[in-house]
């Protein structure tokens, strides 16, 4: 069932405009032109709503007029969607479009750059890199091959075809190596060393970790060094080899208004397993509540360690 064109026209050009808005893409409008051609809806034939008690499913082939309407607009909002769900738990999601933009800025990509994603999804992300690179330069990675299928899927009704694998992320994809630009659409804990060698001497890793992005720049297959962006982010965690492993810590006595902010909380996640959360509020409320583009990491053969301002100290911390 066809979506009400002057609907749909509508839909993506606010979109646009919204994304347009926020100054996502100030730095490289040229993605302005992807996000217009790239048709969100077909990438999300349907999704999910929270709502008390669990989900509701919006469609694009609902019989009912006012749902489909429904869908078609939620397709194009400047919204994250629930895309898979199994047993009550996220498992996949299509991003909120504004930070896919700002991502995509950031990851600086040049004509004649191939691109690994880590994180298939709907296919989007994907989709809008071979609008920009052209299909053969761009390679997008899943361990769930549902995941893989319906992506493929999304893409060809799109018009677009780059390569989608079936595979572990963590392990990067050696048979489309080497790389310019290699970027993550799921929460690590730590940078994959394999990725590195997969890379480029000067290409540039752009991941979520803890919750926020590490933009990396890449020196040799085993060096890599960057700091974290200003935007927050918070996304579905990897699987597979480079699986995050959630790490307990004890909070008990520390301030509500400091648990509440977020800067704190991206410096707990960034600690986890090497720092006491005392000791991390400690630290916080010395250095001035630390915004996230003081921390960085760095990648030096088998060693990774996290950093507040110097990654020689005094403040690191081995991931």
């Amino acid at each position: 069932m066809e979506p009400d064109p002057v609907l749909l026209t509508e839909a993506r050009n606010a979109l646009v405009r919204e994304i347009e808005a926020s100054g996502a893409w100030r730095d490289d409008p040229g993605w302005r032109e992807a996000f217009r051609a790239v048709p969100r809806h077909l990438f999300v034939p349907y999704y999910y709503l929270g709502v008390v008690g669990g989900y509701e499913r919006l469609w694009g082939e609902d019989p009912d007029d006012r749902r489909r309407t429904r869908w078609l607009r939620g397709a194009y909002a400047d919204a994250p969607l629930a895309t898979r769900v199994r047993d009550g738990e996220l498992v996949s999601s299509s991003s909120q479009p504004s930070l896919m933009a700002k991502m995509l800025v950031e990851l600086d990509v040049r004509e004649g750059d191939r691109v690994l994603e880590i994180g298939a999804g709907t296919g989007y992300n994907a989709a809008l890199l071979a609008h920009r690179l052209g299909d053969d330069h761009v390679t997008t990675v899943d361990l769930d091959p549902e995941i893989t299928e319906s992506a493929r899927r999304h893409l060809t009704a799109a018009g677009y075809r780059p390569a989608v694998v079936t595979g572990d992320g963590a392990a990067g994809c050696p048979e489309r190596a080497p790389y310019d630009r290699i970027i993550a659409t799921c929460t690590l804990s730590s940078v994959p060393g394999t990725w590195l060698g997969q890379c480029r001497p000067g290409a540039r890793i752009l991941t979520p970790l803890a919750t926020g992005l590490i933009a990396l720049t890449v020196r040799d297959a085993e060096h890599a060094e960057g700091r974290f962006l200003h935007t927050p982010a918070y996304f579905v965690p990897l699987r597979g080899g480079g699986a995050r492993v959630p790490q307990e810590q004890d909070i008990g006595g520390l301030p509500r208004k400091a648990l509440q902010n977020e800067l704190f909380r991206f410096l707990l996640e960034l600690t986890a397993g090497s720092l006491d959360p005392h000791e991390a509020l400690a630290l916080w409320q010395r250095e001035g509540r630390p915004v996230r583009e003081r921390f960085g990491i760095t990648v030096s053969g088998s060693h990774e360690w996290a950093w507040l301002d110097d990654p020689e100290g005094p403040y690191v911390w081995p991931l």
